[in-house]
This record gives C-alpha cells, sequence and structure tokens, in this order.
C-alpha cells in the first residue's frame, strides 16, 4: 500500500556533454578528480566499496552499490537522517555523451536536503563538465 506521506522525491538532472563516456568516467571515478567537482574522498570503483565524502559543512557515507565502467555506477549517499542513492548513467549520442544522475529518497518532510540538492547537482555537474573538458 501507498500512500502520498511515503512517496519519496528524486532530484534528476541530464547533461549532454561533448566528450566520449570514457572520459567522463575518469572524473566520475577517480578520487582526484572527484575531489575537484564533488568533495574530498576515498573512492573506489568496486562494489561494496564503503567511502567518505567530506566538505567544510560536514560529511556523506557512501557504498558503491553498481559499477559498469563507461556505462553506469551508483551508491548509497548517507548523511544525518537522509538516506539516499545517487546514480550515475552515461549514454553514448553522436556528439558525446547524455550524463544523467538521480538522487533518490527524499522523504517527504526532508524539503531541506531536497531543495540542497536541487540546486547542488547542478552545479557540481557544471563543475564536473569543467574538470572533464581539460582531461587528455
Amino acid at each position: 500500500m501507498t500512500n502520498a506521506a511515503t512517496e519519496t522525491l528524486s532530484v534528476v538532472v541530464e547533461r549532454e556533454i561533448p566528450h566520449p563516456p570514457e572520459k567522463i568516467w575518469r572524473a566520475l571515478t577517480q578520487p582526484h578528480l572527484i575531489a575537484e567537482w564533488l568533495m574530498k574522498n576515498d573512492f573506489e570503483a568496486r562494489e561494496g566499496h564503503r567511502f567518505n565524502l567530506t566538505a567544510d559543512w560536514g560529511g556523506v557515507d557512501c557504498v558503491v552499490e553498481t559499477v559498469e565502467p563507461h556505462r553506469a555506477l551508483s551508491y548509497a549517499w548517507d548523511t544525518k537522517d537522509l538516506r539516499s542513492t545517487v546514480s550515475w548513467t552515461l549514454t553514448p549520442t553522436s556528439t558525446g555523451t547524455l550524463l544523467r544522475m538521480e538522487q533518490e529518497g527524499f522523504q517527504p518532510d526532508q524539503k531541506p536536503y531536497y531543495q540542497g540538492a536541487t540546486v547542488g547537482w547542478p552545479r557540481f555537474i557544471s563543475e564536473l563538465e569543467r574538470v572533464v573538458a581539460r582531461l587528455d
């Protein structure tokens, strides 16, 4: 049984990026690159790997859930009382890659987290694009 009170919210950002999936994958999975567009981290692209993201405001506890090189990546994203999942999908296009990010699991009473993610992810992804653009 579902009712409106138990439905979770998602934030989705899609971007067409003029670079191949392999290049974007590097920015999504290499710790020194992740640090440039997202946060400091100890990420490894290995299912089951636990890692932390840290910033001035605090941190996020994560566990890698899915790794499909150059195609898909997902991880649990837990901070304070938010339990969510961040999923990345890379789809090749004629001009580069369609990058899709979805963070799902926001409870209806978690509006501040949801608003923060709605504003934050487009900024993070713009930074990601800058990082990818200067990779060889």
